[in-house]
């Protein structure tokens, strides 16, 4: 399956650095009816984990990072 970018936003760390985040979508759902799965990625590439709500962490340094509104 194809992942499909459906949006870009900006997140901030505890520190104050600025992340530029991109939500992908799996091109087709995993099962017939089902809704398709996000996932999360910065700019460069390192995984994101969505927390809920506004709040994501970053897999390989484990900073959580907050979505700038």
């Amino acid at each position: 399956m194809a992942a499909v970018l459906v949006g870009q936003f900006h997140a901030r760390d505890a520190e104050g650095r600025i992340y530029p985040v991109h939500e992908f979508q799996e091109s087709t759902p995993a099962v017939e009816g089902s809704a398709p799965t996000s996932t999360y990625k910065l700019a460069i590439g390192d995984r994101v984990n969505h927390l809920g709500e506004d709040r994501f962490q970053l897999v390989q340094s484990g900073v959580e990072i907050i979505r700038i509104p």
